[in-house]
């Protein structure tokens, strides 16, 4: 009835503890004393053992009159004692000792003794765990010893060679439990907390993985040092015995290093392990191996799997593993969490240069079919050359005759035909994002797209692969690539060749926007070029050309560049030019820049216009201004979202029952402005414009124009002040300016305005800043412009059940001691 079971092992509070149930009562053998404490005990226990310190009565069944020593007790009684601790090498609660012999001997232990322990000293350990006598641990004294103290003949069976601890009879009898352990499942972190680093791939369903972050690599850094103090220090601790398959256990590894293992298969005195925490295994001698200590337990294991997204259907291919290989294993990466399942979906970035690369992506390319591509030449003269699209910084794409552009004109045509017997819905892209290569309905043609950016669920810029061109789609128009056709797609080169114009800016200085729109016309008007290639930059991955018009090459004078720079298209207007530097990488610019240009059956090229066609120029004004936010009256209640926050004195918060709306409009916006034709734009201050910031359109109102091309703007849905390059500005549709402005200037209210300290300010931002709240308004400052009213008004944090936090009294409290004198 004393046996450990599974069942007492899963109920104890830790797995050492062993349970003895005796109506109410329940005591405890733990293992090893000095590590693992026991539960503590009531107050009334702990009282009742003080209380027993001092009893001076001595139990009936020692002699009377007598000082008690260890030769006092009867050898009788010690063996008794020894046989019982022997049974339970795990050690013996003290105060558990005299149940477990009476049970066992029908004969009332003598209860004083657990009073004066000492008098067990010459047969036992005793471990004491607290100033209390009573708590102590009893463990068996080696078999030796104990022979020396009593006339014991019966002899204990033993593994030869292994020293007779309580530690090591404890490793024999109870290593099969060991399967028993639990360790908690990883949990897979939240975006944005953790990178990643790549230790191993079979394929690419199958990447082994460990997270990069305070509560994983730094946690395990952590237990692993204190693995190495406890193995190292601790003379108690001995190689385990009776190992097993599968048993969890830690190992003495290099560089003195302690890691937690796994057992994989037995071999003498040679054991397989697997490093559960790194991934990798290894065959380390029998005496390297130790029993896993419980405070070792809690940390799940590290070494996770993961699925690298977009590669899936070609997992297994050796290239593409070989290719992933390379550029992975070993190295840390940021990630995109796509799905969380037991092996989540992922997308590794590398950021450690100048430019994000998308490592997905880049491996997929080792798919190209090598005598697809076309590498062009220097001083080689190329004809029937198609210009798809011309970006607003005067680069070009071409498309060359050629292997690949011919294979790709076969592949489409039998997606044509397939999808005309199949309901496209089928192939909805349910899960996209960047790097994915998917099909775009385009003018009654299918196209190859790679997914660049994605700006909301319905919303995402794509580059056209087979021509440069990047335009804002919804994500209902993209389809999968059905499986069939899917290694073929992926199997041809993008078709669409980076060029610019030889001895033309950006060598030369900028490209205005007259010089754009004049490349652009020549391009639309002439299907087809020839050129010559001047010179490859691959850094840039761009070609430097020639561009002729059929009739006239190969006739320098009369070729594209020297008619657009012998053009009077170059005197920049006042505070007019377009940036010949692309904000970010190059492969997600045109974000907007260019004019979506695609390629028709024809060969001819159309503007890409939005849905709902071309906005009649009436449509645009600068007068008409929405409707006012209605505000709300002092003493009223509003719930509230605080979009920027730079001090007590000023921050912006916007109406929470308006964010949704607020969203819908940013969303539509996007979806027109990235895919209209760009408009000339007049600026005026304080007038309402369209600005892409980032890569969203906002509703701004210029405030100031900069010598150097560039606005001050304000948004004037979100409160924030910026500065934009000219060309990023458009006019304000109508439709757009039917939303009440959504930024409210506030103050805080309670408070004393003040000059506040940037310590302060960091403080409040942080407390506040892209947070909800509740906001009581004490004043209201009209104006009959939006952007310059202001509400004097509480912040309330409603967040936690039954506390409101009013921020006022948080910042009287705790702020204005950082704050400068008025």
């Amino acid at each position: 009835s004393l046996s450990m079971t599974a069942d007492s092992l899963a109920d104890s509070t830790a797995w050492q503890v062993e349970k003895i149930h005796r109506g109410d009562a329940m005591d405890g053998f733990i293992y090893p004393a000095k590590k693992i404490p026991p539960v503590p005990k009531s107050d009334t226990e702990q009282e009742k053992a003080s209380q027993n310190v001092t009893s001076s009565k001595a139990d009936p069944l020692l002699k009377p009159n007598m000082e008690t020593t260890p030769a006092s007790l009867s050898s009788d009684f010690k063996a008794k004692v020894v046989s019982i601790l022997l049974k339970y090498s795990n050690g013996l609660w003290a105060h558990a000792l005299p149940k477990v012999y009476q049970d066992a001997y029908q004969v009332k232990f003598p209860e004083d003794i657990l009073n004066n322990l000492e008098l067990l000293s010459d047969v036992c350990v005793v471990d004491y765990v607290s100033e209390v006598p009573r708590k102590a641990i009893l463990y068996a004294k080696p078999q030796r010893c104990i022979d020396e103290n009593l006339n014991v003949t019966e002899k204990v069976n033993r593994h030869d060679g292994v020293k007779a601890t309580a530690e090591q009879q404890y490793e024999e009898s109870k290593d099969q439990y060991l399967e028993n352990i639990t360790v908690p499942s990883l949990i897979i972190p939240s975006e944005g907390s953790v990178s990643i680093m790549v230790l191993e791939l079979k394929n690419t369903n199958e990447v082994l993985i460990r997270y990069v972050g305070k509560d994983y690599s730094s946690a395990q850094e952590q237990m692993e040092d204190e693995m190495k103090a406890y193995y190292s220090q601790n003379s108690t601790v001995s190689p385990a015995q009776s190992l097993s398959v599968g048993q969890l256990v830690a190992v003495h590894a290099e560089e003195d290093a302690w890691l937690r293992a796994r057992i994989i298969s037995l071999e003498d005195n040679r054991v397989k392990v697997y490093y559960v925490d790194h991934g990798f295994t290894e065959y380390v001698e029998s005496t390297s191996v130790c029993r896993l200590q419980k405070q070792f337990q809690s940390l799940p294991f590290q070494a996770a799997k993961c699925k690298l997204a977009g590669l899936e259907a070609f997992c297994d291919d050796p290239v593409l593993v070989k290719a992933v290989e390379s550029q992975t294993c070993y190295k840390i990466f940021a990630v995109e969490i796509l799905e969380k399942s037991d092996t989540p979906l992922l997308v590794l970035y590398d950021t450690s240069g100048e430019d994000d690369i998308n490592i997905n992506a880049s491996c997929l390319k080792a798919l190209y079919d090598k005598s697809l591509e076309l590498h062009l030449q220097v001083d080689t003269l190329y004809t029937n050359v198609r210009v798809t699209s011309v970006s607003s910084d005067g680069s070009l794409y071409c498309q060359v005759p050629s292997k690949g552009l011919s294979r790709l004109s076969e592949i489409l045509q039998q997606l044509e035909d397939y999808f005309l017997y199949k309901q496209t819905s089928e192939f909805n892209v349910l899960v996209p994002f960047c790097g994915k290569i998917c099909l775009f309905p385009s003018k009654g043609k299918w196209a190859r797209v790679e997914i660049k950016i994605i700006h909301t669920r319905r919303a995402l810029d794509v580059q056209f692969m087979d021509s440069g061109t990047v335009a804002t789609v919804k994500v209902s128009e993209l389809k999968e690539i059905p499986p069939q056709f899917l290694r073929e797609v992926i199997a041809i080169p993008p078709q669409a060749l980076k060029c610019c114009l030889a001895d033309l800016p950006p060598n030369t200085g900028m490209w205005t926007p007259d010089a754009v729109l004049w490349l652009r016309d020549v391009v639309i008007n002439c299907p087809e070029f020839s050129m010559k290639v001047i010179k490859q930059d691959a850094s840039k991955g761009i070609a430097h050309i020639y561009l002729f018009a059929p009739e006239n090459f190969p006739d320098m004078d009369h070729s594209i560049n020297r008619q657009i720079k012998n053009a009077d298209l170059w005197k920049h207007q006042k505070d007019v030019f377009l940036s010949v530097t692309p904000s970010g990488p190059v492969s997600t610019k045109a974000m907007g820049d260019a004019v979506s240009v695609l390629q028709l059956p024809s060969g001819k090229l159309e503007k890409s216009l939005p849905d709902a066609g071309r906005e009649p120029s009436s449509a645009v004004s600068n007068t008409d201004m929405p409707p006012p936010l209605p505000l709300p009256k002092p003493g009223d209640l509003m719930d509230i979202y605080v979009s920027v926050a730079c001090h007590p004195g000023h921050f912006i918060v916007q109406p929470w029952n308006e964010l949704n709306n607020l969203y819908a409009l940013m969303e539509e916006m996007i979806l027109y402005y990235s895919r209209a034709e760009e408009k000339p734009v007049t600026i005026e201050k304080n007038k309402l414009y369209a600005a892409k910031i980032g890569d969203e359109w906002y509703r701004v109102i210029i405030k100031g124009i900069l010598r150097n091309g560039f606005l001050s703007v304000y948004e004037l849905d979100y409160g924030k002040h910026e500065f934009v390059s000219i060309q990023k500005v458009q006019p304000l549709l109508d439709t757009f300016r039917r939303l009440p402005f959504q930024a409210i200037t506030a103050q805080l209210a309670g408070v004393k305005n003040q000059q506040w300290s940037e310590e302060a300010s960091i403080v409040f931002r942080n407390l506040v800043e892209k947070k909800p709240f509740v906001a009581q308004i004490q004043a209201v400052n009209d104006s009959t412009n939006s952007w310059d009213r202001k509400i004097v008004t509480f912040l309330v944090d409603t967040s936690l059940p039954h506390i409101d936090t009013w921020i006022h009294d948080f910042v009287s409290q705790s702020l204005v001691e950082f704050s400068k004198g008025d």
